[in-house]
């Protein structure tokens, strides 16, 4: 148990349940100051004396996922999925601020020509493929029904044959190893765009948090390899190609996550980068020890999966591999009913 008290927290008065859906800029210097205040007054000492080390790991909490009308807003059966999560783990992180050790945020980070993007694809008629609704099977390019765009890869500055060569082998691992299919998403997370940012009032708590708990907010890039997806912060989809390895797992940060006494985990898509992460945790714990499982616990309604109406509904995916997280030994939590105290 950690030093000071381990009671839940009241939210603080500056936070407006009712901005989280919206994007804004965070006061740092006021938010500060008003963090400081409230570590002085319920008694929060630095995370660094903590007894008990617990780490929030957020998975992809951008803008570009979770603000209504951004890129690949993640609404979820209930439309408004994201936003409603968000509102939930703020509330979570400021109850919950004098145990948790460490915030760990991922971010999903692209540039327009990526191998999931439309860009990088054209039909035998020059045209890229519709987001969203293009799946890219190996049969799809052996007939050449999507090819790789030539510009990309002059543009990448990697021969053209040996893209082409990459993008069949990439498919066909996707398909060996019971993946998704190579999904062309719309463009999202973009480098230096409003998108990539954390959903500002997530920040602002994430910085409340490192400044009350005098504990650095560790982000974590994820996603600029043009020649892999990379739902999981843990490791990309396709680790190598025709011409040998082009990609690796962040051990470093399996290594960190599995040091602590209990993992936290929220954000999205509960279908897509949580539940591979999620996945990918878990194969490296039973490499391990299977019993380490159990530090592992998920806000479930932190989290929603991927739902385009009348064209995909990821729902049943996601809870298929939620539940067997659980018979793994992870544990489901739900963020208003358990204090990190009593777990």
């Amino acid at each position: 148990m950690n030093t000071q008290t381990t009671t839940q927290l009241t939210i603080p008065p500056h936070f407006q349940a009712e901005k989280v859906g919206e994007v804004w800029r965070v006061p740092y210097q006021e938010i500060a100051d008003l963090a400081r205040d409230w570590a002085k007054k319920h008694n929060i000492s630095p995370a660094s004396k903590d007894k008990e080390r617990v780490c929030l790991l957020l998975i992809d909490v951008q803008n570009t996922f979770c603000i209504p009308g951004f890129e690949l807003f993640v609404g979820g059966q209930s439309g408004n999925g994201a936003v409603d999560d968000n509102k939930r783990l703020c509330e979570f992180i400021y109850r919950n601020l004098g145990v948790i050790s460490a915030i760990v945020p991922t971010l999903d980070t692209h540039t327009a020509m990526q191998i999931f993007h439309p860009i990088f694809w054209l039909n035998a008629d020059g045209e890229h493929p519709t987001p969203a609704a293009t799946n890219i099977t190996p049969s799809d390019i052996e007939q050449g029904i999507w090819q790789v765009n030539p510009a990309v890869a002059a543009s990448l500055k990697v021969d053209y044959e040996t893209l082409q060569k990459h993008a069949l082998h990439y498919v066909n691992q996707l398909s060996q190893h019971g993946k998704y299919p190579l999904t062309v998403w719309f463009y999202h997370s973009m480098l230096g765009g409003i998108g990539h940012a954390l959903v500002s009032a997530v920040e602002e708590s994430v910085f409340f948090h490192c400044i009350a708990r005098d504990s650095q907010t560790q982000f974590e890039i994820k996603g600029n390899n043009p020649l892999t997806e990379n739902y999981s912060v843990l490791r990309p989809e396709v680790l190598d190609s025709v011409g040998g390895a082009i990609a690796q797992k962040n051990s470093r940060l399996i290594s960190q996550l599995l040091e602590f006494d209990k993992v936290i985990i929220a954000g999205q898509a509960k279908s897509h980068c949580v539940a591979w992460t999620i996945d990918d945790l878990l194969t490296e714990i039973q490499q391990i020890d299977s019993s380490l499982a159990c530090k592992i616990h998920i806000l479930e309604d932190c989290t929603s999966p991927v739902v385009v109406p009348g064209i995909v509904d990821y729902t049943e995916q996601a809870d298929a591999a939620f539940e067997r997280f659980t018979k793994a030994g992870m544990h489901l939590i739900n963020s208003k009913s358990f204090a990190l105290d009593k777990l």
